[in-house]
């Protein structure tokens, strides 16, 4: 969830970064307990208890659920609708595209991570490449974001990596207007993490840092629109989109994945990096 960032210390003491090791672990099994539940007629509403009960199980409570004005453990993004999207009862079809996000709160620590789920078509083939190469570019974005934070020196250099992949491996559109941030005490704080290049250096990446790194990738533009319940955010043109988003935590001896079950091993192999578990 990207909404409304408040300022406070962005660095954390090996203690404080102990203690978001269980929001974080919450939070990845309620991804897990949606990812196997996917399929072809389950309601968004039902993904929502499944990952409400995949917290309570770990001593959890779902902190989106904390938001004023929202009820719900999970925004679940069908199609066209791209963030902050309130489950509904529609089942979910053959051709579908739906991002899962969702956090946990354990002892006033937060986690804070998405999924996104293809739903194949077997009679449109094409409909199935087209949503399941959106979210493939969407959650390598994200792993080049995660691995360019274990060498950085400024947090500006992950949507460095975030952009140069994604501009090197599709046409696709890079949301501008929702991006990632630090996460902690409370589930959105500083520093914002964006998708793309900016001017500044952003702050100095150090042990302690704490951050939501979330690539919101659109298949067309990257206007969106507000719709009337004044939380679900759609592509202005309709186009699909992705979402895919980690907490990872900076320490001493390099970064950890809080919200993936392996600390972010299988993502990072492949480029290079070896997660280190927080001493």
């Amino acid at each position: 969830m990207a909404r409304g960032i408040l300022r406070r210390s962005i660095y954390k003491s090996p203690a404080q970064l102990r203690l978001m090791r269980a929001p974080g672990e919450a939070t990845g099994a309620a991804l897990a307990a949606m990812r196997d539940a996917v399929r072809p007629g389950i309601t968004p509403l039902e993904l929502d208890a499944i990952a409400e009960d995949a917290i309570r199980a770990r001593g959890g409570a779902p902190n989106f659920a904390l938001e004023p004005g929202y009820r719900h453990t999970i925004c679940a993004n069908v199609n066209e609708h791209v963030v902050h999207a309130i489950p509904t009862d529609r089942p979910l079809e053959p051709g579908d595209i739906v991002a899962l996000d969702a956090g946990a709160i354990i002892d006033g620590w937060n986690g804070d991570a998405a999924i996104t789920v293809a739903l194949p078509d077997p009679a449109r083939p094409d409909r199935t490449a087209d949503i399941e190469r959106l979210s493939h570019v969407t959650e390598q974005a994200m792993w080049r974001g995660i691995a360019r934070l274990a060498t950085a020196k400024h947090v500006n250099e992950i949507g460095e990596a975030v952009a140069e992949y994604v501009r090197a491996n599709s046409d696709f559109g890079i949301l501008e207007d929702y991006i990632g941030h630090g996460i902690g005490r409370r589930m959105h704080e500083d520093p914002p993490v964006f998708n793309v290049p900016v001017s500044r250096k952003g702050p100095e990446v150090k042990p302690g840092l704490v951050v939501a790194i979330e690539p919101i990738i659109s298949a067309g533009g990257i206007d969106t629109v507000v719709q009337d319940d004044d939380w679900t955010v759609s592509m202005a043109d309709g186009s699909l989109s992705a979402q895919w988003e980690h907490s990872v935590a900076v320490h001493a001896d390099g970064i950890w994945v809080l919200t993936a079950e392996d600390g972010g091993a299988a993502g990072l192999a492949p480029l290079g990096i070896t997660p280190v578990p927080i001493p």
